[in-house]
């Protein structure tokens, strides 16, 4: 178990390009991290629509669309955007402290479903 507030160097902020997304695995969480230029943001890495992997799909402002089927997600709050359906994903905290990418997987969470539509 991952202490609460426990913050994980992943990796350089560098590493991750503008607008562009990256997969680690935390503790047994598979986490997308964004780099959206002035900050990092963090999010499940899995769509729940069909499990699609959020990391590889086109960023524009601070959504994602899913790279499988076009679902797009807030990468602040993990709602769904314009969905049918309610749905969301994790969002953990993230930052960057000299050049480094940490994140929080203990602080990870996720908006109640009916919030979501």
């Amino acid at each position: 178990m991952i202490p609460e507030n426990k913050w994980t160097r992943i990796t350089t902020a560098e590493s991750v390009p503008l607008r562009e997304g990256r997969a680690v695995r935390l503790g047994g969480v598979e986490i997308a991290i964004f780099n959206l230029g002035d900050r990092v943001l963090a999010i499940e890495n899995r769509c729940p629509h069909q499990g699609g992997p959020l990391c590889d799909g086109i960023v524009s402002g601070t959504t994602v669309v899913c790279p499988l089927h076009g679902w797009r997600f807030d990468l602040e709050s993990g709602a769904a955007v314009r969905s049918s359906l309610p749905a969301c994903v994790t969002v953990f905290p993230a930052r960057v402290e000299d050049g480094i990418i940490s994140v929080n997987i203990a602080g990870g969470s996720r908006i109640e479903m009916e919030d979501a539509a």
